[in-house]
């Protein structure tokens, strides 16, 4: 019995119908799930007469989902940006492409200033394929998910009003620009960065859909170009020139939209464990008391705990426009 065999009958069936799509007749050697990337879809690695493939099972779709979702994929594979795809199947949520090893973004040859330059030319590289479909303004969607953080009772009763009033300033002064929104992967997370050894791919596609040219810019910033030389080397990259006033002023708000919904969505999941009391605190630790939290056991990472914790300190980013602890949600 293959790990496919553990499936749900549909699944299971949709996922053998997928496989004979691509191989055939071919014999499969080994089914091997598969972890990894920014993604709740499960993964499978298929090795079947020396070819490797991914195959990709998202199951039910949530009422929020993304109906364009394969639309931007086979738009970011055609263009090389996203692995190649050999099947696509929207009505069963299921995906087979192209294999591929991952090695630690950490070895990218000359390092963080060589990975910010490359990043840069990636997102400009999608930005200028054809237009991903339009879904939500990004605005409305991370107001959409704060609105539920809010309603959770996580937090006592006006503990998050400073963070609201903020979000109203930010989306009152924020003009929405519909006719320069550009094809977004909207979740260029590190997981979501994947590198073979020679060159960058972008994975997990679930929330790409056309929108500011600003927000992947500002995740990838707040992800790995994390200094201000580094960031100069991103944007050099992505626009071919520094950024003007005007334009980082625009950035200053789309970068802070990103860190509140990565709080929101580490707040989504913190809320789900039980609570006592609800938080009556925002109070975030520095960079440093987080690694000494984890190290000595206080923080497991991958806990609702840990998540609320970094989901603080991504608040505090927010409201105050200081560096954040970076994006990377298995916190």
């Amino acid at each position: 019995m293959s790990d496919l065999d553990t499936l749900p009958p549909l699944e299971r069936d949709a996922a053998h119908a997928a496989l004979r799509e691509v191989i055939g007749a071919t014999t499969i050697d080994s089914v091997t799930p598969v972890s990894g990337g920014a993604t709740s879809a499960r993964l499978f690695r298929i090795d079947a007469s020396g070819e490797n493939y991914l195959l990709r099972i998202e199951g039910v779709p949530s009422p929020l989902r993304n109906p364009y979702q394969y639309v931007s994929l086979r738009i970011a594979a055609d263009a090389g940006i996203a692995p190649r795809l050999y099947f696509v199947d929207e009505t069963s949520r299921i995906v087979v492409m192209d294999f591929i090893s991952r090695k630690p973004l950490g070895l990218y040859p000359g390092g963080l200033p060589a990975l910010a330059k490359v990043l840069g030319e990636l997102l400009a590289r999608l930005q200028a394929t054809p237009t991903f479909p339009s879904f939500v303004r990004y605005p409305d969607i991370v107001a959409r998910l704060w609105a539920h953080v809010c309603r959770t009772g996580l937090f006592a009763p006006g503990v998050l009003d400073r963070c609201n009033e903020h979000l109203a300033h930010i989306r009152a002064t924020y003009v929405w620009d519909e006719a320069n929104s550009v094809s977004s992967h909207n979740d260029p997370l590190p997981a979501n960065i994947l590198f073979d050894g020679n060159r960058l791919w972008m994975i997990d596609w679930e929330s790409a859909y056309r929108t500011d040219p600003l927000v992947d810019l500002a995740i990838v910033g707040g992800s790995i170009a994390r200094t201000p030389e580094l960031e100069d080397i991103l944007h050099r990259a992505w626009l071919g020139r520094p950024l003007d006033d005007a334009l980082r002023a625009r950035l200053a708000h789309v970068r802070a939209l990103t860190r509140l919904y990565y709080a929101g969505v580490l707040f989504s999941a913190s809320a789900t464990a039980p609570r006592a009391t609800p938080d009556t605190s925002l109070a975030a630790p520095t960079l440093a008391e987080l690694a000494e939290a984890t190290r000595i056991g206080r923080l497991k990472v991958g806990t609702p705990a840990a998540k609320h914790v970094v989901g603080k300190m991504l608040l505090a980013s927010f409201l105050s426009d200081v560096a954040t602890p970076g994006f990377d949600l298995s916190v």
